[in-house]
């Protein structure tokens, strides 16, 4: 099972004593990816947003810087919102992103958990779910083939056009990343790409029967299940005894959650929650190392998962 990390880059929403600012935490996002390099984790992702408490607006840029200072990590979007980007863009960017990391580039594509890239690029929301059906088509057809005859209704045809440069890889990955529909699960499995899970609250064996529904899809769909990869991606944070990384989350975990609550009609997060959702059932990987890699492995023997990603 390859382990990672990933991250939206997050910032301080509002100046005063202590704030990160982009500038500091843009460079020190570049130090994150160098160490995890060097400790030998598998992949670093970087998520795309459009908010004022992320620096992440163009994660393959920084991607990019990271690629000139390491040597095995897989760079991934986590995730690129294909919905309100262009598919042609996409995959010259992530072309040139595998060119310069020596063939380690992937492509996490989402329909996007926030809604700001679509009045911000000028798509409507109405078209959310046939955006991305119809992007993620084009992006397959660049990457399948460097010349491209594609018409959709939500952008404009291409007749025998190259798409330039190719990536190193013969394939670049593509990967499709979800929050819990079952449908979404099921249209990865019957397109034969690997899935990645995002759980950040509830019981994560809940989630396990959309495994059930992309596995079963992909055999529907032809396609051979020893070749598809599945991924867990959830919250979490590490220190040298449990206590101490509980406690030293718990208040930034809260900030940021009880700030999307707002925006989202959820309830006023708690200790006591935060506390259920660490413990052995709970979506948090929150401990020390032996604890959660404990966790890992426990949830693992659920889901057959041949990758997990921690978010911090």
């Amino acid at each position: 099972m390859e382990l990672g990390l990933y991250t939206f880059a997050d910032v301080s929403p509002e100046p005063g004593h202590g704030a990160i600012g982009p500038h500091e935490r843009l460079r020190n996002l570049i130090e994150e990816i160098e160490l995890a390099d060097q400790v030998g984790l598998d992949v670093f992702g970087l998520g795309e947003h459009h908010r004022p408490d992320y620096a992440a607006s163009a994660p393959v840029v920084a991607l990019a810087a990271a690629a000139e200072r390491t040597k095995r990590i897989k760079l991934t979007s986590a995730v690129t919102v294909l919905s309100s980007d262009d598919p042609v863009r996409v995959f010259q960017q992530f072309a040139t992103l595998d060119l310069l990391s020596g063939g380690r580039a992937e492509i996490m594509a989402g329909r996007g958990s926030f809604i700001e890239s679509f009045p911000l690029f000028g798509y409507n929301l109405e078209d959310y779910d046939e955006l991305f059906a119809e992007k993620l088509d084009l992006l397959l057809a660049i990457r399948d083939s460097v010349k491209v005859t594609w018409s959709g209704n939500l952008r404009a045809a291409i007749n025998d056009r190259g798409v330039y440069p190719r990536p190193l890889q013969d394939r670049l990955p593509i990967w499709i990343a979800i929050g819990g529909t079952p449908q979404s699960a099921a249209r990865a499995g019957v397109l034969g790409l690997p899935l990645a899970l995002a759980i950040i609250g509830g019981e994560p064996a809940r989630f396990a029967p959309l495994f059930d529904i992309y596995r079963d899809a992909a055999r529907r769909g032809g396609n051979d299940l020893g070749t598809l990869a599945t991924s867990l991606n959830v919250h979490g944070f590490i220190a040298e005894t449990t206590d101490r990384a509980a406690d030293d989350f718990y208040g930034p975990q809260a900030e940021v959650m009880n700030r999307i609550g707002r925006e989202r009609g959820w309830g006023p997060t708690s200790r006591a929650h935060f506390d259920q959702s660490r413990g052995p059932n709970g979506a948090l990987f929150v401990g020390n190392p032996e604890q959660v890699a404990e966790k890992i492995v426990a949830q693992h023997r659920i889901f057959g998962n041949d990758r997990f990603l921690l978010q911090m």
